[in-house]
């Protein structure tokens, strides 16, 4: 009996620095996805936040799931630097976690360099066309 199409979330369980990124997505890890990611200790995650314009902390509840494992969150803002909200900063801030906002090209090269020397870094990346 066939089932059909399987629609799983986006995943790759485990850290690969992130070789490409453009045309509305990225690549890593010998694949490519389309869209928005989160890099977490717990692997590459599809990532689709409500409004990129205006991120809420609950964009981000699973970066708030795995803080004991991040110091380090690079936010790429899609192709120019976009402030945090201050709620964003706040939560952040009550969990630990520095929040560093930038172009996403900018968080992809920081995220490889730190991925590199084995930092405890994690990164929401909005993708750029």
């Amino acid at each position: 009996m066939a089932e059909g199409i399987v629609i799983r979330n986006a995943h790759f369980p485990g850290r690969a620095p992130i070789d490409a990124y453009g045309n509305g997505g990225f690549r890593f890890a010998d694949m490519s996805h389309r869209g928005s990611i989160l890099c977490l200790p717990s692997g590459i995650h599809g990532w689709e936040p409500e409004d990129t314009a205006a991120l809420r902390p609950t964009d981000f509840d699973r970066v708030f799931q795995q803080t004991e494992r991040i110091e380090i969150l690079l936010v790429g803002t899609g192709r120019d630097l976009k402030p945090l909200p201050m709620p964003l900063r706040q939560a952040f801030r009550e969990a630990g976690i520095s929040a560093d906002p930038m172009s996403t090209g900018a968080a992809v090269r920081t995220y490889n360099v730190l991925l590199a020397e084995d930092r405890a870094v994690a990164a929401a990346l909005v993708a750029v066309d």
